[in-house]
């Protein structure tokens, strides 16, 4: 059928043959959640049969409490990029004034993709270079996910994605929103990315943040096919944080080696990237 994508011009996707409000529908085989859609447009979707469109729920893009920050599925890149905390906020929350713009910047697409691209299809993509994986870990998010017949459970974002193109969600199940804690906000933020070209897919995002007593979390993303997270007691020194750092990819999932980057690579690159943004958070 022909299918026409938010935004966009019309698609052949011969195997869809309908779209409907996925607010009403049940979940069966054949299924897909329709976001931005701006990857489940890009190729052919062989096996499936029907769009459930998100945009029925019509949650809110973002609500802030003084408790911290709920981001929907359907937030688009752009709208997190274009927020700010509000005043009374602004001074408590640092890591919110950097992390996510600087997060969705370091997607790989034009400003017309993240006009329509959400937070919730780049984490359930859950491609090693999702930069929004790497904000909901980094700030101790946690994804609340919808299932069938309106259950619900939760999970720590550092958790959700288990490998390459790989999560926590089970069939007929869709991630609702990713909470950011004001406590995880209110941290000092640095972040760091590296590619092999100007305008590459990311190949290490790392994220340092630290408390005001010292406490200092790791997390790597991009460089491995999950997140890897350090978290030292108090503020640890460059040369001690890499080692540690890089120890812990090694016996847990280690470093990617392909088109986007070898392996040796992304670890000289990720050691690099731990000096700087300790650097920074010294300052």
């Amino acid at each position: 059928m022909g299918t026409r994508p938010k935004g966009g011009a019309e698609l052949d996707i011969n195997t869809v043959t309908d779209l409907v409000p996925a607010q009403h529908a049940v979940w069966r085989d054949g299924d897909a959640w329709l976001g931005g859609g701006t990857w489940l447009f890009s190729e052919p979707q062989p096996s499936t049969t029907r769009l459930l469109d998100l945009a029925s729920y019509n949650w809110r893009p973002i609500t802030e409490t003084d408790d911290g920050l709920e981001i929907a599925a359907t937030c688009t890149l752009a709208e997190l990029a274009h927020w700010r905390p509000a005043p009374e906020r602004a001074a408590r929350w640092p890591a919110a004034r950097t992390l996510p713009r600087q997060c969705t910047d370091a997607l790989l697409g034009s400003f017309k993709v993240q006009n329509v691209a959400t937070v919730g299809g780049n984490i359930c993509l859950s491609l090693p270079a999702g930069p929004m994986i790497a904000l909901g870990a980094a700030l101790d998010g946690i994804a609340t996910i919808m299932g069938p017949g309106h259950a619900s459970r939760q999970v720590p974002m550092s958790r959700f994605v288990t490998g390459e193109r790989r999560n926590v969600l089970r069939p007929g199940e869709l991630l609702r929103s990713v909470f950011l804690p004001a406590s995880a906000l209110s941290r000092r933020a640095a972040c760091r990315q590296a590619s092999l070209s100007r305008v590459g897919r990311s190949a290490v995002l790392l994220i340092a943040t630290r408390a005001r007593g010292g406490e200092t979390l790791l997390t790597l993303t991009a460089a491995t096919p999950s997140p890897v997270q350090v978290r030292f007691p108090v503020f640890p020194p460059p040369n001690d944080s890499d080692a540690i750092l890089d120890s812990r990819v090694t016996t847990s999932t280690g470093y990617l080696d392909d088109v986007h980057g070898s392996g040796p690579w992304r670890r000289a690159m990720t050691r690099r990237a731990v000096a700087d943004v300790l650097a920074e958070l010294t300052a």
